[in-house]
């Protein structure tokens, strides 16, 4: 499983409607409101790096109010939580 962490800014009136849009895109699980440079950060969990780039490239361009987006890929995870274990399942 791929996890990426998304930095967005988004046109200042629309934040809320490209938040609930991103909560239903295929592949992001949790989208965040934020303080600081930034108006949201969404969390991605694909299969593979080709589903992410998909996500990337494709899907998030097609949200018009995203202005601008920053992705990080995660390279380990350090949590008292079975992530990996909890999304194989469906949760």
């Amino acid at each position: 499983m791929v996890t990426s962490i998304i930095l967005l800014n988004t046109e200042r009136s629309k934040i809320n409607e490209v938040a609930e849009t991103l909560s239903e895109v295929d592949g992001i699980s949790e989208v965040y409101s934020v303080s600081g440079n930034y108006d949201l950060v969404a969390i991605a969990r694909v299969h593979n790096n080709e589903e992410l780039a998909d996500l990337v490239t494709k899907r998030l361009l097609k949200i018009n109010s995203i202005l601008k987006t920053e992705t990080m890929l995660a390279f380990q995870a350090f949590s008292r939580h079975d992530l990996e274990a909890m999304f194989s399942i469906g949760l």
